[in-house]
């Protein structure tokens, strides 16, 4: 059967495979494939370099032959490993044995060919090969999606900072805010939770079969392994890795960094949770149209719907996600004694994680980009709540000791509809000075703001 996106078993690569273009050449097998070659080729030409009279180093036009076969992988390289691993059965030591197959036309590498994958365990290469998967990922894809959405949301902040908005908490009318400023709150959130995402150091380790250089010192004694592999991992690419170093380990890299990073990236996720299911009730009050599509339907019954199902789609793709991350980082770390296999076919799951992030944060942007304010609603909304001026009166009662202030406001409105002459009825009788009287009476809902406005701007 010729595989099609309709026929895919994961909406990830069907339904949704042209959103998530952008990580899958990063995520995907072919991905993994791309970074074990340029880990074993790294690795190859700094053992060239190390000074050792068995492997002398390599001439300028072989280290560009070899820098080659990491820069132009293609879909075909990949098949061809594959096609090797049917006989293999083992999926790194196809990597060897198709990187051996390049050095056949070319005697000094060839001459060469048996320190590809020298002293190494098959987790020397896995293990960096996940580390420069989740950075492509994270910097390539999450980071800028989670960028966007900050800038989309910072402009939004701005431009609504002074349009009043009755808040709601516990779902009951409550002091008013401002559009911009609860904008802002989740601007200043997810600003924050971004820099965790994007502060997480991406490790690995080359170290051997259990952690400490056995089959690297039974070569050389003398040699000092431990600091090589630091150079490798740790100089920027293409001639390293550009990790950070992980000096102990058992075979595997711990995962802890990856556990880390897997939990700063569900937190940016919840904090986008709150916000779709916030939009959600936004748009369902009125406060927020969406802008229409042509031809785009609503619901198969109801010609008058225009359902809020972007920010629909971001929260059921972030459970998604959140649920994949949280499993990630609470297994990965994970290992009985010195190795087990669990942590292998659970890796292969890293791309699916990112994945429907990735899609969330897409969808999100698409919502937020439909979104038109209406001010008529949020106006009318904040002219029917003048019981919420019930807290200002009551404050400045208490300044000027006005016994029993709380109570006074509380007979007044409390499960009652409250009209501005009440209140002013009120105020008027109140033995305060004339100029706070006269404060109280023009105050409104909608210009009892505190400072939402400047904390909306500053954002």
């Amino acid at each position: 059967m010729t595989p099609s996106t309709i026929s895919a078993l994961s909406p990830l690569d069907g339904r949704y495979a042209a959103r998530l273009a952008p990580l899958r050449p990063l995520m995907s097998e072919q991905g993994y494939m791309h970074k074990r070659v340029q880990v074993e080729i790294c690795w190859f030409i700094a053992l060239s370099d190390a000074g050792f009279s068995e492997f002398k180093p390599l001439s300028p036009g072989a280290r560009t032959y070899l820098l080659g076969l990491v820069k132009n992988f293609s879909e075909a390289d990949a098949m061809a490993i594959k096609e090797i691993e049917k006989t293999t059965n083992h999926d790194v030591k196809a990597v060897e044995y198709w990187v051996k197959s390049k050095f056949e036309a070319r005697p000094e590498l060839k001459a060469a060919s048996e320190f590809v994958h020298f002293a190494c365990t098959s987790e020397d290469i896995n293990n960096t090969s996940h580390a420069l998967q989740l950075k492509g990922g994270r910097d390539q894809v999450i980071l800028p999606a989670l960028d966007a959405l900050i800038a989309k949301l910072r402009q939004m902040a701005h431009a609504y900072a002074q349009v009043p908005m009755l808040s709601r908490t516990h779902g009951q009318t409550a002091s008013p805010t401002t559009v911009g400023k609860e904008v802002a709150n989740v601007v200043v959130r997810l600003a924050a939770a971004r820099e965790k995402v994007a502060g997480v150091p991406l490790m690995g380790k080359m170290n051997g079969a259990v952690g400490n250089y056995n089959a690297h010192l039974s070569a050389w004694p003398d040699f000092d392994w431990e600091a090589f592999s630091r150079k490798v991992v740790e100089t920027p690419e293409p001639l390293g890795l550009g990790l950070v170093f992980q000096p102990y380990s058992i075979q595997i890299e711990p995962h802890d960094y990856m556990a880390e990073l897997f939990d700063a990236v569900a937190r940016a996720n919840t904090i986008l949770t709150d916000w779709s299911r916030d939009m959600w009730g936004y748009i369902s009050l009125g406060y927020f149209k969406q802008r229409l599509r042509e031809g785009e339907i609503g619901s198969s019954t109801m010609p008058h719907k225009v359902n809020p199902i972007d920010f629909e789609n971001a929260e059921g793709n972030l459970g998604l996600a959140n649920a994949l991350l949280r499993h990630l980082s609470e297994k990965l770390p994970i290992s009985r004694w010195q190795r087990d296999l669990t942590d292998s076919t659970v890796l292969r799951n890293m791309g699916v994680a990112l994945g429907y992030a990735a899609l969330a944060y897409h969808s999100m942007g698409i919502g937020l980009a439909k979104l038109e304010l209406n001010e008529e609603a949020l106006a009318a909304d904040l002219d029917g709540a003048w019981e919420v001026l019930a807290e200002p009166i009551q404050t400045v009662m208490r300044r000027f000791g006005v016994q029993g202030a709380y109570e006074k406001l509380k007979e007044v409105t409390r499960g009652k509809t409250v009209r501005a002459e009440d209140l002013h009825r009120l105020i008027r009788s109140l033995e305060i000075p004339q100029a706070e009287k006269d404060r109280l009476l023009a105050m409104t809902p909608a210009s009892y703001i505190g400072k939402a406005a400047e904390l909306a701007k500053r954002a």
